[in-house]
């Protein structure tokens, strides 16, 4: 498979979906085995493992917190929280067919909710893709929020 950047742009909607859904079980599938989800603690973070991160969690981690989402006796989920997803246009910042490396670009408002409390956060998602068994995976999805060095509460899903 040679992804077109019509195919990469559709990638990223699709994974935002499937998370706005709820489908967390389809959306960890679009991980590479090896695939890694960060989200940076300071602005221009370079380094991922030996600086301290809000997020990095490699598949075996994202799969923990999926079942612990999807359980029926995680009480912090209950109701179960919600998330839009507001994408502007993602931009494919490159096609490298030859090594099988993709990576796209998009900036992004994020809500999240449960009962009465409403989280909005704002950045731009990197992902770095590759194709597995015909398929696009994620290798590395980072997330990195405008104001990535403030306090949080809990963010409970997936930005």
């Amino acid at each position: 498979m040679k992804p077109s950047k019509q195919d990469l742009i559709d990638f990223v909607y699709t994974e935002a979906r499937l998370l706005d859904d709820r489908r967390f079980a389809g959306w960890l599938d679009l991980f590479a085995d090896d695939g890694i989800y960060w989200m940076p603690l300071e602005w221009d973070q370079v380094e991922e493992k030996l600086t301290t991160s809000l997020m990095y969690e490699d598949k075996l981690l994202l799969r923990v917190r999926v079942q612990r989402l999807e359980g029926e006796r995680t009480f912090s989920q209950k109701p179960k929280s919600r998330s839009q997803h507001l994408l502007q246009l993602p931009q494919v910042d490159e096609i490298d067919h030859e090594n099988g490396t993709y990576r796209v670009y998009t900036p992004f408002h994020y809500a999240e909710t449960r009962f009465d409390e409403q989280q909005i956060l704002a950045g731009w998602a990197r992902h770095t893709l590759c194709v597995v068994d015909g398929a696009l995976k994620i290798k590395m999805k980072r997330v990195d929020l405008v104001n990535c060095d403030a306090p949080f509460r809990n963010i409970q899903l997936f930005v």
